[in-house]
């Protein structure tokens, strides 16, 4: 007698029905058939597992003598950890780190960001309630000190690390092509932190010391590889590093960088024809009015389809976006409407009280003016105790002609690249984008910074990006459900295993069937669960400091 279980999906293929039978063997004129005994289906999850159990063990009578001395008790969560787990193998993530000792602290690290954002310490207590022994291997009596120590372990094999990930996903043939590369910066609530720094601060954070985080990507969007600077790092400072990685670690050959304006301008220009790279990039305002006070291009050539043009072995891309354009003119009118309602009450303030000061009234419609960042069109003047705006309309209709046009700059040869891929490659830009709203401000949290050497800084980073390699694939993968990665992996962390024993001592930890939207959510990934979790008590501590070791 055994419990048989079968699955199978709708016709639409959106749900997957399941059948479970209590199934007996006999022998009929020399023939094995089998009969149902019990329909199962609306069984519990822990009666089917007492079943199963007393099954396995019906000649253990020493064990099964009173099924009052059966217990059955929840057992840890073991969906979303089995999830991200099977997935970082999947894409090479566990062979990149490796399976030694510091190589499955190192994917706790990971799978733990990814589980529940948080310092060392958080992911050392989530040891505690997670089958990590079971399911990773890792080693009992993990702390914090242990994962802060691997932290160190990380920086040192960062490299290796991403050179094993960049040959698994990229052969010989991929070994070409568009790289993307941006930079963004990230606050730090304390200024400890060796790489703390004060510079162009892009979260608008005052008073905050930073790092600076640079991120290659393919032309996918998918992480290469991440660097982090020091806070006062410009943008152009960064970018050398980057040509290295692409031309002597990764061993790429005709290549091209996309990168910003602020990214990559002539010095940068230079570094690549040296490396025998190309780019593509865009060019600011100021650029464009030179170049249409040269003849270069015409302002009319400015359209919401694009135009390219050709000078001195460097093609201009050029586009009007009209629903940009238009909405810059609304936000400039808008602007002014503000500031003349200011204007509006000031006046009136110093009409109604003699005593008020005119100078007071002037600065503040002057502050204003400049936080509206309108000061290069607008004037404002007090006289005889009423202040007034002088609005330069010729340099307004000046700003206006360029409303929602953009340039882009390249050196690929048209016959490499048309004016649409180059457009469309620069657009790519908005993957790395992504990928730092994710990593910083999303799901995964680069801070609160837990930490303060530069070694452990860098690792930090580099679990975030291996954490988002993941996420990436989840979305991926979960997009025709419906459901976002952080929904998807709460849903995963409710299916727990369940333990079934004797008061004597003999126990066995069974995972369930999953649920409708689990089995979904594991199908979407073609990943299977185990039917049965070996039993093993963990023993993590948190017994030391973590600013001793940070």
């Amino acid at each position: 007698m055994y419990i048989a279980r079968s699955k199978w999906p709708s016709k639409d293929g959106k749900k997957i029905y399941q059948s479970i039978w209590l199934r007996e063997s006999y022998r009929e004129k020399g023939k094995i058939k089998t009969r149902n005994v019990a329909n199962l289906k609306n069984c519990s999850v822990e009666e089917i597992a007492a079943i199963e159990l007393a099954l396995k063990h019906k000649d253990n009578l020493s064990f099964l003598q009173s099924t009052a001395d059966i217990e059955i008790q929840q057992g840890p969560s073991i969906g979303a950890l089995w999830v991200v787990h099977a997935l970082a193998k999947k894409i090479g993530v566990l062979k990149a780190l490796g399976y030694d000792k510091h190589g499955k602290r190192a994917a706790w690290q990971v799978l733990a960001r990814l589980l529940d954002q948080g310092s060392r310490l958080s992911a050392a207590r989530l040891a505690r309630e997670l089958p990590v022994v079971e399911v990773l291997g890792l080693e009992h009596g993990l702390d914090e000190d242990d994962l802060y120590e691997n932290l160190g372990w990380l920086a040192e094999r960062q490299q290796t690390i991403e050179d094993r990930l960049f040959q698994r996903s990229h052969d010989d043939n991929q070994r070409t092509g568009l790289f993307l590369y941006d930079v963004t910066s990230s606050y730090l609530e304390g200024d400890h932190n060796e790489l703390a720094d004060w510079g162009y601060n892009r979260d608008r954070k005052r008073g905050k010391k930073q790092i600076v985080i640079g991120l290659l990507c393919d032309h996918e969007g998918r992480p290469l590889s991440t660097e982090v600077f020091e806070g006062n790092t410009s943008d152009l400072q960064t970018f050398s590093s980057q040509l290295n990685k692409v031309a002597s670690r990764f061993g790429c050959h005709h290549v091209t960088f996309v990168g910003d304006r602020g990214m990559i301008k002539s010095g940068q220009i230079g570094e690549l024809g040296v490396a025998g790279f190309n780019y593509v990039t865009a060019i600011g305002k100021p650029q464009i009015r030179s170049l249409i006070k040269k003849g270069v291009f015409q302002l009319g050539l400015f359209d919401e389809n694009l135009c390219e043009v050709a000078h001195d072995g460097v093609r201009y891309i050029l586009r009007r976006n009209p629903i940009r354009a238009a909405e810059m003119a609304t936000q400039r009118q808008d602007k002014l409407e503000v500031l003349r309602k200011l204007v509006a009450r000031q006046n009136c303030y110093l009409a109604e009280h003699s005593r008020a000061d005119e100078h007071t009234a002037w600065r503040k419609v002057s502050e204003k003016r400049e936080q509206l960042k309108i000061g290069a069109f607008v004037k404002v003047t007090a006289r005889d105790r009423i202040i007034t705006l002088d609005v330069d309309e010729e340099y307004v209709r000046e700003l206006s002609d360029l409303d929602g046009c953009y340039a882009l700059k390249t050196d690929v040869p048209i016959r490499v690249a048309s004016t649409e891929m180059i457009h469309a490659r620069y657009k790519d830009l908005a993957l790395v984008e992504r990928a730092f709203r994710t990593m910083k401000t999303g799901f995964l949290q680069i801070r609160p910074v837990y930490v303060r050497k530069a070694a452990h800084t860098r690792a930090h980073v580099l679990v975030v990006m291996l954490a988002y390699l993941l996420t990436r694939e989840l979305e991926a993968a979960w997009s025709g459900i419906n459901i976002t990665v952080r929904e998807g992996l709460d849903h995963l962390k409710r299916l727990s295993a369940v333990k079934v024993g004797k008061a004597n001592g003999l126990e066995v930890c069974r995972i369930p069937s999953p649920d409708r939207l689990s089995a979904e959510l594991l199908g979407a990934l073609d990943i299977r669960l185990s039917s049965v979790l070996p039993r093993a008590k963990l023993a993590v501590g948190t017994r030391k400091s973590i600013a001793r070791k940070a």
